[in-house]
């Protein structure tokens, strides 16, 4: 990478904390290379096991096969892992019907999504799935419903305020974990004025990484002129972090997957910058920015933005 001119004496670097990998991501990361010690490859993994481009294409290089169907594995005999976006209960029953060994990396928390969309279909509720259609979270959580027919799922404000059902039950709330906090409290909001008998998402609905991140880029805006998050264009959660600063006043917002990206050009003024990274963003990646920046300036500060400190550790498979 060509050396520039230094842009400047001086450059602040305010850290989000927490950023970066969460629990869901960690284990997820950890069974499948769990399972490339013990089965060697090739190892299926049905999508990419998270969004990152580099977490994949490293374990690619392992001899990580990413797929989107069955049909695309060449030898049934070898173990498929599904990625931490969870997958539709039809997936589970193609795999036993193929014979295929599955590993299940799914996050807890998306998990708990799950429960409860099964148990608000039991109670006979209309369900209102908060996310993005295309996103293979609500694939997954959507594919949950069998011969259930009274959700809609509703990506924006403006869905929320013509959706309709067909009866009047009371409605259920679940949402897509990666989603804006902001975002969802609003659809949420206007559900409630709308339909009335609601059953609200809680604390316990929302991914405590997901808030986490978003509040210190939040708290990164107090401090900084320009915000540089790391992590992948098809990250719903990273993207959604540039556009909370973005949101708050930032101009200069720039969602990167690694240092090849900075845009040095946009930061030649800049002296408070703030870095934060998505959820499944690798921390080398951030290290490696700060690395590149001191050569770049003579006099680097920087400081940590703590909004949380978090200890979460999912336990991987038995298996």
């Amino acid at each position: 990478m060509p050396q520039e001119t230094i842009t400047a004496e001086n450059m602040d670097i305010y850290l989000a904390a927490p950023r970066g990998f969460c629990g869901g991501v960690c284990r997820a990361v950890g069974i499948v290379e769990l399972a490339l010690e013990k089965y060697g490859a090739p190892l299926y993994v049905r999508h990419e096991i998270v969004h990152n481009k580099h977490v994949v294409e490293k374990l690619r290089s392992q001899g990580v096969v990413f797929i989107e169907s069955f049909s695309e594995i060449t030898d049934k005999g070898r173990p498929v892992i599904i990625s931490a976006h969870g997958a539709p209960k039809k997936i589970y029953r193609e795999a036993e019907k193929l014979g295929l060994k599955i590993i299940d990396a799914t996050c807890p928390l998306v998990e708990k999504v799950h429960k409860k969309i099964v148990r608000l279909a039991n109670e006979g509720k209309n369900i209102a799935i908060i996310g993005k259609a295309v996103h293979p979270e609500i694939a997954g959580t959507a594919g949950q419903l069998e011969n259930y027919d009274k959700y809609r799922i509703i990506s924006t404000p403006q869905e929320a305020e013509t959706v309709r059902f067909d009866d009047e039950a009371p409605l259920g709330i679940v949402t897509q974990t990666t989603l804006s906090t902001t975002e969802v409290a609003e659809i949420s909001a206007i559900l409630q004025r709308r339909f009335g008998n609601i059953e609200t998402l809680s604390q316990n609905d929302t991914c405590y990484a997901t808030t986490h991140r978003q509040n210190a880029v939040r708290e990164l805006t107090k401090h900084a002129e320009a915000i540089v998050v790391v992590g992948s264009k098809n990250s719903s959660n990273s993207r959604q972090l540039q556009k909370i600063a973005a949101d708050c006043g930032i101009n200069k917002a720039f969602l990167i997957d690694d240092v090849s990206e900075m845009p040095w050009p946009e930061l030649r003024n800049v002296r408070r910058l703030g870095i934060s990274a998505g959820a499944s963003a690798p921390e080398e990646l951030v290290r490696q920015i700060i690395g590149e920046m001191k050569k770049r300036y003579k006099n680097l500060k920087i400081h940590d933005i703590i909004v949380a400190r978090e200890n979460v550790r999912f336990n991987l498979p038995a298996e």
